[in-house]
C-alpha cells in the first residue's frame, strides 16, 4: 500500500506557488524602483545619480528577495501593524 489514491493526483507548475518577480524582484518593488530612478534620471535630468542608485536599489533588493522570497510582504505588514506596547 503506498497511500496514494488512484485518480486524485494533479500536476502542480512551481510558477503557480512563487511569487511574481521582474529580474528577481517582486513586482511593486520593481516598479517603484524604476520609478524612481526615472524620476531622478530623466525629470531632475540627474543621470550621474538616478541610473548608479537605481541600480544600487534594486541589486540590494534583489538580494533581500534571493534571502526570503516574502520579504517585501513581511517588512509591508510589520510596518502596518501598531505598536503592542506603548512603552
Amino acid at each position: 500500500m503506498s497511500g496514494r489514491i488512484e485518480g486524485l493526483e494533479i500536476a502542480f507548475h512551481n510558477a503557480l506557488s512563487e511569487p511574481i518577480t521582474i529580474a528577481g524582484v517582486p513586482r511593486m518593488v520593481a516598479i517603484l524602483n524604476g520609478t524612481m530612478a526615472a524620476v531622478i534620471t530623466l525629470g531632475l535630468q540627474v543621470p550621474w545619480l538616478g541610473i548608479p542608485l537605481g541600480l544600487a536599489v534594486h541589486t540590494v533588493a534583489f538580494w533581500l528577495t534571493k534571502t526570503d522570497p516574502y520579504f517585501f510582504d513581511h517588512l509591508r505588514r510589520h510596518l502596518r501593524q501598531k505598536p503592542y506596547l506603548d512603552a
